[in-house]
């Protein structure tokens, strides 16, 4: 904090991007397993994912220690990758937030429309995506990296959809889609049909819980560009949508779990309590 107060004077006036940057600049982060994979198969991923990348810790993520006299410089390089002002010139991925810090359990601020196409909004995207697929997981929120704006990404792919059941897949509805990228999305339940599944959260390392869904959303937003998006979804996707817009309004999945379902990942396949209704699509 010292360090970037002590640099202010090389940056323009502060935006909202900045002060909520202030805000959450001093936290202790912690990665966790994608949304909602089965213990057998996220193993094999972590596995796959290990031997393509040897020197990197599925676990966790090792920031650089920097040796200086001040402690004011350790703080400007783990800032460096959203203001610019690191000592090291090769970037450092910000760390995953862990439940209990305050930035995930608050409402996030939208992020200024005439803000969108600045460098450091950008920036934020940037690593959002990269902590994304390196963690790996299927969505990520800008609170879970510790900057409270209205920033969502999410993603799907065959590789990840591989590595569990086929039968659970279908149950879920899960298919692949393209990066998305939205800004200060609204979200609209477009049915009372909803559905009952495991899911798990970047931000809570090595649970799970049963999660009660709509089946059927729509999200409203601007796009990196700052133009206008929709996005109609429906299962699986719709899921994942509805877990990252919660981020933004302070609210983690155990939030809203089915009580007596917490879990840790290597207990997820034994059943589930007596009295608490099955899996799947919730039948009225």
């Amino acid at each position: 904090m010292e360090m970037i107060h002590r640099f202010s004077h090389r940056l323009s006036s502060i935006s909202i991007v900045e002060k909520c940057f202030k805000n959450s600049i001093n936290k202790q982060f912690v990665r966790n397993p994608n949304l909602g994979t089965r213990l057998n198969h996220e193993k094999s991923f972590k596995s796959r994912v290990s031997d393509l990348k040897p020197a990197f810790n599925r676990n966790l993520i090792t920031i650089k220690t920097f040796s200086t006299s001040s402690s004011s410089s350790s703080s400007t390089a783990r800032a460096g990758w959203f203001l610019g002002l690191g000592e090291n010139k090769k970037p450092i991925l910000p760390e995953i937030v862990k439940a209990g810090d305050p930035v995930l359990h608050e409402p996030s601020r939208d992020v200024p429309i005439d803000e969108i196409g600045s460098e450091k909004i950008q920036n934020i995207i940037d690593n959002m995506i990269k902590v994304m697929r390196e963690a790996p997981g299927v969505g990520l929120a800008a609170p879970q990296i510790g900057i409270p704006l209205k920033i969502i990404v999410l993603e799907d792919t065959k590789e990840y959809i591989s590595y569990a059941p086929k039968q659970e897949t279908k149950e879920q509805d899960r298919h692949a889609f393209d990066l998305l990228v939205i800004l200060n999305p609204k979200l609209k339940k477009k049915s009372g049909k909803t559905a009952l599944f495991f899911e798990g959260c970047l931000s809570v390392d090595g649970f799970r819980a049963v999660v009660e869904r709509h089946l059927e959303v729509e999200v409203t937003g601007l796009g990196r560009d700052g133009k206008p998006v929709k996005v109609e979804a429906t299962g699986w996707q719709a899921r994942i949508l509805q877990h990252e817009c919660d981020h933004l309004d302070g609210t983690i999945y155990v939030d809203k779990m089915v009580p007596r379902t917490f879990r840790t990942v290597e207990n997820l396949d034994l059943p589930l309590p007596l009295g608490v209704p099955k899996l799947g699509v919730i039948r009225s």
